[in-house]
């Protein structure tokens, strides 16, 4: 192996001082002390129908009950299921098609975050809504490589809240690149979903989001893995490959095993990375992903290995008799493409400031029907992203947008961190930080980039952009924010004057209109 492969990083790589354990409203995670509960591992999603060439699956959002702690079930949304959703599976290649339900009481959107798929209608965000009891049809061919992604409502300025509520699940992406790499990928087997989230239960076992709510995110003292309190996942192979997402609305994840057990990095947001990076601690801001194996080769049958964020266990990995597993991840992995910048092109710069109601981009809040920026179909150009929160007091901002994946090219002009040099469409930027990303279009469309803070998102802390294909123009009906407020307020039965939803004191407290 090569001395690089050999290496293993020991730390977070973030910038200690801007952990979100030092803000003011930190919420650390506490155990419960509640029995432990088996993993539950999101089912898989079955399709309609599949022919050769096309998928057909239908989603439904819908509102239920969970038992999450003894006691009284505790309300909660999902897809497909009571709480986060069923794991639709896309194979490269395909066309795909999507029934869109909704059976909860209010509008909700489905966004495909991590998806290149057209928008803002496909790509679901705030101008997608699918209104209660309607049913609508989407579909795209996909084309890009194995990742793991993620579904999550996104109706502003209410995203935050319906991801609270348990909108949220993990897709997979699948291609014949990654089908030949020693990887594990029996899925509930040896082949894991972890979405990381975190909840604070109120009386009866019940979530209160206007309780809990803070303009810089909202969290909770109870670490919710998979929709599961205090899990525990029975291991019957030797390897495990994890998918790790962060699915909080505001929490960072800074895992490590017990015994300081080095795993190894095969993948983040937008798919493999091209060679493997061996750590023993990752950090995770909100909304990144990354794919992990795990060899429990040293542990026997009746050992027990714990899965922490910070000081806090979040999953015990119990053990059993395992088969030996000898195969070796190779140096290289996958060639990633790197396209040279378009000539002549402008560097684009956005600037993430501010924090509680302050939160902007570029100097302004979110607009519906403000375009802020166009850039061509295909025309590969070079983002710098700075965040001018400064160290003391500061946050870690993660950087997402939409319709695309990029390259992440270097932070405050060095090399970026080391598990970074894959695709990936959501980065952490630090306080007083430049992150330079390579950004390019396959599809034209409006679509948003933003901090993945979500209640920073829905603060107006997010912006649009137009990728535009000059042969074939095209003009967008835009949702506006009167329209979805007055849906909001005629579906829970009350006057507009009298709608509350996160992001709207951002607003007010600014003295801007949403």
């Amino acid at each position: 192996m090569s001395e690089e492969t050999e290496k293993v990083y020991t730390d977070y790589f973030f910038d200690e001082p801007a952990y979100n354990t030092h803000d003011g409203g930190y919420v650390p995670l506490e155990r419960m002390k509640v029995p432990e509960q088996r993993l539950n591992v999101p089912p898989l999603l079955k399709p309609d129908r599949e022919t050769e060439t096309d998928i057909y699956y239908t989603l439904v959002a819908k509102a239920g009950e969970t038992q999450l702690l003894p006691g009284l079930p505790t309300k909660t949304w999902g897809y497909n299921t009571s709480l986060l959703g069923k794991t639709p599976v896309f194979k490269k290649g395909k066309h795909i098609h999507i029934t869109l339900k909704n059976e909860l009481p209010e509008l909700t959107t489905f966004h495909w975050h991590g998806l290149n798929v057209s928008g803002p209608i496909v790509d679901g965000g705030c101008h997608a809504p699918v209104y209660p009891g309607e049913t609508k049809q989407i579909d795209f061919t996909l084309d890009q490589p194995a990742a793991t992604t993620w579904l999550h409502a996104h109706p502003c300025p209410s995203t935050a809240e319906q991801v609270w509520h348990g909108l949220a699940a993990m897709t997979i992406i699948q291609d014949d690149v990654e089908a030949k790499l020693p990887f594990p990928r029996h899925y509930g087997v040896d082949d894991i979903p972890l979405v990381l989230q975190d909840r604070r239960f109120h009386e009866n076992n019940q979530w209160d989001y206007r309780a809990d709510y803070d303009p810089d995110g909202v969290q909770g003292p109870t670490a919710l893995i998979d929709g599961t309190v205090n899990p525990y996942f029975d291991v019957t192979t030797q390897k495990v490959r994890l998918r790790i997402l962060d699915g909080a609305n505001r929490r960072e994840w800074r895992l490590h095993f017990s015994d300081d057990l080095t795993f190894t990095q095969i993948a983040s947001d937008g798919g493999i990375l091209p060679a493997p990076v061996k750590l023993t601690k990752l950090m995770l801001t909100c909304a990144e992903r990354a794919e992990i194996i795990v060899d429990f080769g040293n542990y026997h049958n009746g050992d027990v290995v714990t899965l922490y964020s910070d000081d806090v266990p979040i999953v015990h990995f119990r053990i059993g008799d395992y088969q030996p597993d000898n195969t070796v991840i190779p140096d290289h992995l996958v060639d990633i493409p790197n396209p040279e910048p378009t000539p002549n092109l402008p560097i684009k710069k956005v600037v993430m400031s501010g924090m509680d109601e302050e939160v902007m981009l570029d100097g302004k809040k979110f607009d519906m029907q403000r375009i802020d920026a166009k850039q061509k179909v295909g025309d590969v150009a070079i983002w710098d992203i700075t965040n001018t929160n400064d160290m003391t007091g500061g946050m870690v901002h993660p950087f997402h947008m939409h319709g695309c994946q990029f390259l992440v090219l270097s932070r405050n002009g060095h090399e970026p961190y080391p598990n970074e040099h894959g695709f990936k469409d959501t980065v952490g930027v630090n306080p007083g930080e430049t992150v330079r990303i390579k950004v390019w279009f396959n599809l034209p469309g409006v679509y948003m980039y933003h901090c993945h803070i979500i209640e920073h998102e829905d603060g107006g802390m997010m912006a649009q952009i137009e990728a535009f294909d000059p042969e074939h123009p095209k003009t967008y009906d835009l949702m506006d924010m009167d329209t979805l407020a007055k849906a909001f307020a005629k579906e829970r039965g009350i006057d507009v004057k009298d709608l509350w939803m996160a992001g709207m004191d951002s607003y007010e407290k600014m003295g801007m209109k949403m």
